[in-house]
């Protein structure tokens, strides 16, 4: 074997022994929120974007195309809409945690990344919110 050969190889097996992650995501879920802090924002709904991002160990080997096998976007989306629709909370900080906390009960959940915005706070800016990284314990 000569050294180019072993350079392009070695790290494909290094890489072979370390876990792999698969990353799952929606995005630019719209939907209207019991959201704010002021009182103003407590006399209706908020329109609010939210992205998840999941980086998810699956079951090793080959696929069996079984939609058991993976984190489903319809559960995921499930969640955010659960506990949007739970009743006022304050913050886009407390939202995102709920949402990040519900997604890591699914134990193949290894990493939640979720970004919570309002929409119509301010005319000069397209969003605000708060993106959060959440790891398995």
């Amino acid at each position: 074997m000569n050294k180019l050969f072993a350079q392009v190889v070695a790290p494909v097996a290094r890489q072979s022994a370390e876990r792999a992650l698969t990353r799952v995501f929606i995005r630019d879920l719209v939907l209207d929120a019991q959201i704010g802090a002021y009182d103003h924002e407590r006399e209706k709904p908020q329109r609010i974007r939210v992205n998840l991002d999941l980086q998810v160990e699956l079951r090793p080997g080959p696929s069996r195309d079984q939609l058991a096998d993976v984190v489903s976007y319809d559960t995921m989306i499930a969640a955010a809409k659960e506990i949007v629709g739970a009743g006022h909370v304050n913050l886009c900080e407390t939202l995102a945690e709920r949402i990040a906390e519900r997604l890591l009960i699914d134990r193949r959940v290894k990493v939640a990344t979720v970004r919570v915005e309002k929409l119509d706070v301010f005319a000069e800016a397209a969003s605000i919110g708060v993106e959060i990284e959440r790891k398995q314990v």
